[in-house]
């Protein structure tokens, strides 16, 4: 393995998950003081002098509206954290959360910082997605030349469930697993040493995620109409059989999280015990204009640069952007589903754009550490067809 052993994982921590509309639990709170209320209890819980800390890097894909102006500085300030410690706002699609945890492990490994908080945002409620995205004319004509099927993530998803056989019923299916799955975690305490309470203007506290039904059924699913079966896509697509429903594609959430990332060294001067190290990242392209399959040949070259095999991977963290994601790559790289986001995914617990990728982190860490299992792969698909993807160890 290549080994990033001198930069260590202190701590990891999320808030609940909300649902990402007018009605949710968290839709009251400024996306600054969400996230700075999770980075507060970051450094409460390690009783971390904020001041120690070289950068924060927060994740946040929709920078308009009250997520502009730099939210990570924001939010670090509406916390009441010290001036002196700055921050960057990071945007790397959906991966927006994981890249800058990979950021800040490079920033230590360099030798040039020691203590970088990473983590990300996104209140969709309040900043609905699309505020910021581009129109599908706005490409550009060398652009469409080339790719002429770009087509939206869920238009991307259909053609991807088409290339690699997967029906609707097993994508229902997964869907349905994926909420039982984060149903049975909350309901034995799975989430317990993840999720810091938030506290919202008239002082409510909000404690446990409000997207997960556990009631969920195939049944109910298969009821629901697929979602991006409309033109001009139906007639410049005509194979597809749109299957890719609300139900089996990640719920807009709101949600923050934050990583404390060390250098061995001073986590051992400031006595604090490490949870994890990253063995090894990458980040890689593939078809834009399927957009979603590059996780697959990411996870490859991450075997290949680890040395590891799958069988030496005790769970897959596979961003359950649609159910044909981690359905894709399963099917492609042999893995058994039982090791597939084994707490559930964004289906169930929903996809803060820019925080997903330390939401996943933070729960594939406390499932590693609860299980006793030893390795884990994370990776998320991005717009454009990106993918990051990280291995990381637990400390024994």
């Amino acid at each position: 393995m290549t080994g990033l052993a001198d930069v260590v994982i202190v701590d990891a921590v999320r808030s609940p998950m909300g649902r990402g509309r007018s009605s949710g639990a968290l839709t009251g709170l400024h996306p600054a003081e969400l996230l700075g209320q999770v980075l507060r209890a970051l450094i409460e819980r390690t009783d971390l002098d904020p001041t120690s800390v070289d950068d924060v890097l927060v994740g946040c894909v929709t920078q308009a509206g009250e997520q502009a102006a730099g939210i990570g500085r924001m939010a670090w300030l509406s916390a009441g954290l010290p001036v002196e410690v700055p921050a960057a706002t990071i945007e790397r699609k959906c991966g927006s959360g994981q890249q800058a945890i990979v950021f800040a492990a490079q920033a230590i490994a360099s030798g040039m910082q020691d203590i970088v908080i990473a983590g990300g945002v996104e209140s969709m409620s309040r900043v609905p997605m699309g505020a910021a995205k581009l129109d599908q004319d706005g490409y550009g004509d060398r652009l469409r030349s080339r790719f002429p099927a770009l087509a939206p993530q869920g238009v991307a998803a259909e053609r991807v469930a088409a290339l690699y056989g997967i029906d609707r019923r097993a994508m229902d299916e997964y869907s349905v697993r994926s909420h039982q799955r984060a149903a049975r975690t909350a309901e034995t305490g799975g989430f317990a040493d993840e999720i810091v309470p938030i506290t919202l203007p008239d002082g409510t506290v909000v404690t446990e995620d409000e997207t997960i039904r556990a009631q969920s059924s195939v049944d109910g699913l298969s009821a629901l109409a697929p979602a991006f079966a409309q033109e001009p896509w139906l007639s410049r697509f005509p194979d597809i059989p749109w299957g890719v429903t609300a139900g089996n594609s990640s719920q807009l959430t709101d949600g923050a999280s934050a990583v404390l990332v060390m250098s061995r060294r001073r986590a051992d001067e400031l006595g604090l015990r490490p949870r994890a190290t990253i063995i090894d990242a990458v980040v890689r392209g593939d078809d834009p204009e399927l957009m979603l399959t590059a996780p697959i040949p990411a996870t490859q070259r991450l075997l290949e640069r680890t040395g590891l095999s799958i069988d030496d991977v005790d769970a897959f963290e596979v961003n359950e952007a649609f159910a044909c994601v981690p359905l894709a790559l399963a099917n492609t790289l042999g893995v058994d589903l039982d090791r597939v986001n084994p707490r559930g995914g964004a289906i169930a617990l929903g996809h803060p754009l820019g925080a997903s990728g330390a939401r996943l982190f933070t729960t594939l860490l406390n499932h590693l550490e609860q299980t006793g299992g030893d390795v884990g792969i994370q990776t998320m698909c991005e717009a454009g067809g990106m993918a990051n993807a990280f291995a990381v160890a637990r400390e024994k």
